[in-house]
């Protein structure tokens, strides 16, 4: 199987290790073992069980109790609508591999992680790339997806909140969408990645899962619980969609490892804690950002609603790959250009974590474009 160089995950490789300011970081600050524990009440009890914890092969599927905690991120979800995978670009490619066959029409709306679109590619599928726009807040156009997914789309692909927008689709509009998946009797694949990390006092969004009898939610513990070292993630949908991604699943997964699992179940038991420490980086980091866009003449941003990161426009003509080469070359700051998520002009720029830098690095850009352009 041919498949599209990974563009992100590419830029990534090549240049984050060079990075003095990473501004590409897309997670709000990381918890250590220790700070994790904290969090969830260490004590003697739970240092032992881990201690005692055997490094065999665990739960195929999930533990009983990491799937009830999940479960308890949704409405309507239950043990037998929730598989567990290698993180949720684990998820997304099973997902996808189990609906998309030769031929198939699937609409992804982007901007988005390229799985979205690369992966029904590569298996032959007739992939329609459904473009958001700044103009709208990067909220979809319902009438223009509507004759976009028409009658004939067998996967519809999108992500909420979105990445790199920080864009939010509200509940209302979810349900329109789905509307619009019933036509076609297509399935709707959300990476929800981000839900939980709503910049409102509703934290999270409705899953398509809960709203929708084809509606496929993926999920993850790297973004909302700030684990992504964990490499674990879920796919949550109706029983029969999900015996037919565990299918898949067996030929690349067995089960993800036994720790994972075990501090995933903890960190979620304890979702409202973390969630909140998340929420309250977030909004810190949001505004140093925000108050740079609104200062700085040669940029501007739709404000994020949710996750972690905001897609920054720039008033100048330049390539956004030229942009990044050249400022990261002359002054060490690494962002992420928006030609890698097909939409050029733009700068994804993550702000949950590490401030200082974040405002130093900011200055510095505005700096370097006062210099250079």
């Amino acid at each position: 199987m041919k498949i599209d160089t990974f563009k992100v995950e590419e830029w990534f490789n090549e240049y984050e290790h060079k990075a003095r300011y990473d501004l590409g970081d897309t997670c709000a600050e990381p918890f250590s073992i220790n700070e994790l524990l904290e969090f969830c009440s260490k004590d003697n009890k739970t240092i032992n069980e881990i201690f005692a914890k055997k490094l065999n092969y665990g739960d195929i599927h999930g533990s009983q109790r990491l799937k009830k905690a999940i479960c308890s991120l949704y409405t309507k979800q239950k043990e037998g609508n929730i598989t567990v995978t290698h993180g949720a670009i684990g998820a997304n490619q099973l997902v996808i591999q189990s609906i998309v066959e030769k031929g198939d029409k699937v609409v992804s709306i982007i901007p988005t992680y390229q799985q979205h679109y690369s992966i029904p590619k590569s298996l032959g599928a007739n992939v329609k790339l459904f473009y958001l726009k700044e103009k709208n807040n990067w909220l979809p156009d319902l009438k223009e997806l509507e004759h976009a997914v028409g009658v004939d789309t067998k996967l519809i692909c999108m992500n909420n909140p979105n990445n790199p927008t920080g864009a939010v689709i509200s509940d209302d509009t979810l349900k329109r969408i789905v509307e619009i998946a019933r036509k076609s009797n297509a399935y709707i694949l959300c990476d929800e990645a981000y839900r939980g990390l709503n910049h409102c006092d509703n934290h999270f969004s409705e899953s398509i899962a809960d709203i929708y009898e084809k509606g496929i939610s993926t999920g993850s513990m790297s973004k909302t619980f700030s684990l992504a070292g964990l490499r674990l993630g879920w796919v949550a949908a109706g029983e029969e969609i999900i015996k037919e991604i565990n299918h898949q699943r067996e030929y690349n997964t067995i089960s993800v490892g036994i720790l994972d699992d075990y501090f995933a179940s903890i960190a979620i038991e304890n979702k409202a804690k973390i969630i909140k420490r998340n929420i309250d980086l977030i909004k810190t980091g949001k505004q140093i950002l925000m108050d740079w866009v609104n200062s700085e003449p040669k940029v501007r941003c739709v404000e994020p609603k949710g996750g972690t990161t905001a897609f920054v426009g720039y008033n100048f003509e330049m390539k956004s790959t030229d942009l990044c080469k050249k400022l990261q070359d002359d002054t060490g700051i690494m962002i992420l250009p928006g030609e890698t998520l097909e939409l050029d002009g733009y700068l994804r720029i993550g702000y949950a974590n590490h401030f200082e830098t974040l405002k130093t690095a900011l200055e510095m850009f505005s700096h370097w474009m006062n210099k250079n352009i």
